[in-house]
């Protein structure tokens, strides 16, 4: 594949890399042949391991540092940024986090090498001021698929799934996948995968995508926030703010009060509730939760400096909590789908830049 000259100062090169494949290395390459330096920034950082996000950020970085050439591997600096859903927020921390990585001086010149695989690459068009290298098509080579190959077949077949994937990702990348498959999360993410391909499984025959609506409820209290570790795939054992389902005959707010009742066993003077009632806000990004097309409505409440009231896990959590504020950022790993993203917006937990 034909390569930029080397005339800029540093590449940047922007993935999620879950799985490191070709397709993604080809790029790399690309980006190493346009300046001596490439950062590689990698997106979906700081979550919990999911099916969608098996390896934390640093496996990733391992997994593209194993692929390079041995001269190539001072060359490559990794840039962790986590899943906002506010395209200018996350614009600006991979900039400044890019410029602080690079310590490069005023002037240099920097360049963004990817490819418009579809709409979710329209973000390479949002660093003004760098220059653009669009690749070519790169092959039909999609790390959804990747993952869905590893985790939807038992561990028994592992040498036949690791085979399957051989012209699709560097032979590095199969060694990591096979030495990966020993560590304990591998089992517990292949039991996720089949719970939710068996939950979308039953809404194959739909003429249309479906389109869910839920509810979550934000309790506030003497400085701590009440959280529930789920019971239930998805997200088993995972932290998350109180929530579920709508049901047909109630309002949002009506099904916020049942499911924190439910899940909490939280016992509270509707009145209260009502006067406790400080926000609603709706988190509607496509790719918020692993289920697939899910429209929340978040309800924050904020009880004051009162003793945080008794609380017991039902229905589908397996524990409640009281969680202190200020702790939240140290658990940022440990949360269900975009729930972190959910407190962060109310409590102001990382930096706004």
């Amino acid at each position: 594949m034909p390569s930029p000259a080397k005339h800029h100062d540093v590449s940047v090169c922007i993935g999620r890399f879950q799985i490191f494949h070709n397709g993604q290395f080809a790029l790399l390459k690309r980006a190493l042949a346009a300046a001596p330096l490439c950062i590689v920034v990698i997106g979906s950082a700081h979550q919990a391991r999911t099916p969608k996000n098996p390896f934390t950020w640093e496996e990733r970085a391992e997994m593209i540092r194993l692929a390079l050439p041995e001269a190539d591997r001072s060359r490559v600096k990794f840039l962790p940024v986590r899943d906002y859903y506010d395209q200018a927020r996350w614009v600006n921390a991979v900039r400044q986090g890019v410029l602080a990585l690079a310590e490069a001086q005023v002037g240099a010149s920097f360049v963004v090498v990817g490819h418009f695989k579809d709409a979710t690459s329209h973000y390479l068009d949002s660093f003004a001021g760098w220059a653009l290298d669009a690749a070519p098509p790169l092959g039909d080579i999609h790390a959804s698929a990747l993952r869905d190959t590893y985790f939807g077949n038992p561990l028994a077949a592992l040498d036949a799934t690791l085979a399957a994937l051989v012209s699709q990702a560097p032979a590095s990348t199969l060694a990591f996948l096979r030495a990966w498959a020993a560590l304990p999360y591998f089992q517990t993410l292949a039991q996720e995968w089949q719970s939710l391909r068996q939950e979308k499984a039953q809404w194959a025959g739909s003429p249309y995508a479906p389109v869910f609506v839920t509810v979550d409820a934000v309790v506030q209290c003497a400085g701590r926030v009440l959280l529930i570790r789920r019971g239930r795939a998805p997200g088993k054992g995972l932290l998350a703010v109180p929530g579920g389902f709508i049901e047909q005959r109630e309002t949002v707010y009506q099904s916020a009060l049942r499911e924190l009742a439910e899940e909490t066993s939280i016992r509270l003077l509707e009145g209260d509730m009502h006067h406790a009632l400080k926000a609603v806000q709706v988190f509607d990004h496509p790719d918020r939760s692993q289920r697939g097309r899910v429209i929340t409505h978040a309800h924050r409440f904020d009880l004051g400096g009162r003793r945080p009231p008794e609380v017991q896990a039902a229905d589908d959590a397996a524990s409640a909590q009281w969680v202190p504020i200020d702790q939240l950022v140290s658990l940022e790993d440990q949360f269900h789908d975009d729930h972190f993203h959910m407190l962060d917006f109310f409590f102001a937990l990382t930096p706004r830049g």
